[in-house]
């Protein structure tokens, strides 16, 4: 079944699925945290003693103490609801309106022991929402983010990559990663999703489930300008073309 089901829906029911449950959490006023801790007790007091009789007794009293306690989980109240209702219709705008990001330069720190200047990343850490680079030129620095809900646009063609190997690696739960890239640079990529699919330069993979793969340029060893993409995510689609 999730093999035929598209990655936007699982996306959805994803995010439903991990609000409900911190909703629940956060209104069973204490008692469901206690019963899994008291629970969590049991099951380790009863592991490091399973070899025993009483070890096996602890252990299986507080596995299924543990399981009921799950399901007995209480259920959403109305202003949960309401929340999750307004996240889904955040996370729907900016699917339509994707956030530009423009690098604002500044001017270096004072020198101190050594001389220093603040360069400003291309990307913020950011749990939701979207974010591009700018459609106009703008200065290249390496990529290291991770994030949350939402997509990233990451568009090559309006820099210039450094002399050495440019890196972008980005960590991201759901949502979209879209690379575009020059046609004389040459790329080397590694990405790993639980679900979702990928387009590397026209190699489909429609149905990546916790599997990783991996592509290069025939000329990346010995040519340059290079850029190096590391990328990881729990649900969505990731896709490099040329530009």
């Amino acid at each position: 079944m999730l093999q035929k089901m598209k990655t936007d829906t699982l996306n959805w029911l994803i995010i439903i699925g991990v609000l409900l449950f911190v909703i629940e959490v956060a209104f069973f006023h204490g008692g469901l945290i206690f019963s899994v801790v008291f629970s969590g007790l049991f099951i380790y007091l009863g592991w490091k003693r399973y070899a025993k009789l009483w070890g096996k007794v602890l252990f299986w009293i507080g596995l299924i103490t543990l399981i009921i306690t799950i399901l007995n989980m209480i259920a959403v109240r109305f202003l949960l609801i309401a929340g999750v209702v307004m996240f889904l219709l955040h996370y729907s705008r900016s699917k339509k309106n994707p956030q530009y990001i423009r690098p604002e330069w500044t001017e270096g720190n004072p020198p101190c022991k050594e001389s220093v200047f603040k360069k400003e990343p291309l990307f913020q850490q950011k749990f939701f929402g979207d974010q591009q680079t700018a459609d106009t030129a703008y200065q290249w620095n390496d990529i290291n983010i991770h994030g949350g809900f939402g997509d990233r646009v990451i568009d090559l063609s309006n820099t210039v990559l450094p002399e050495d190997t440019a890196v972008i690696s980005i960590r991201h739960m759901i949502g979209s990663i879209v690379v575009y890239v020059p046609y004389e640079v040459e790329v080397s990529i590694h990405h790993g999703a639980i679900f979702g699919r990928a387009n590397i330069f026209g190699h489909q993979h429609l149905r990546l489930m916790n599997q990783t793969v991996s592509y290069q340029t025939e000329g990346y060893a010995k040519n340059k300008p290079r850029v190096k993409i590391i990328t990881t995510m729990l649900s969505g689609d990731f896709e490099v073309k040329r530009v």
